[in-house]
């Protein structure tokens, strides 16, 4: 069976958290779209995990998670939430995988998106996150 989270809405909407309560079942979490500028909170007991771009489902060990279409990943937001996620004992490695239609935030891209959100009459409030820049 595959199962389809999809928002209805823009923001807190709770998907995070029906993905974290679905991955127990499935074999593969794959996020679409978006980027760092999102994020979730898991708890699990006293344990908090406060992710970005790595799908809930990388906190059962037994699952694999894929950044897919869509996504903009800064690498250094990945790579320092998978740091975080390896400290407190969640093994990533050979289970973390980028598709090849996933975007790359380059860090000029940060710089641009606070640049054109200050340069605008009325901003939106980006955060700064370089996936603004449109």
């Amino acid at each position: 069976m595959k199962v389809v989270v999809i928002g209805a809405q823009w923001g807190d909407e709770g998907k995070g958290k029906i993905v974290d309560y679905l991955a127990n079942e499935a074999q593969l979490i794959v996020r679409f779209a978006g980027g760092a500028n999102a994020g979730h909170t898991i708890v699990i007991g006293e344990d908090e995990y406060a992710l970005h771009l790595i799908p809930s489902g990388v906190l059962y060990p037994d699952k694999t998670v894929i950044l897919g279409a869509g996504m903009v990943i800064d690498p250094r937001a990945l790579f320092a939430e998978l740091a975080m996620l390896n400290e407190r004992g969640i093994e990533t490695t050979g289970r973390v995988f980028i598709s090849d239609r996933a975007h790359i935030v380059f860090p000029r891209y940060i710089q641009i998106d606070l640049e054109r959100d200050a340069a605008r009459k009325k901003p939106i409030g980006t955060t700064g996150r370089g996936i603004g820049i449109s």
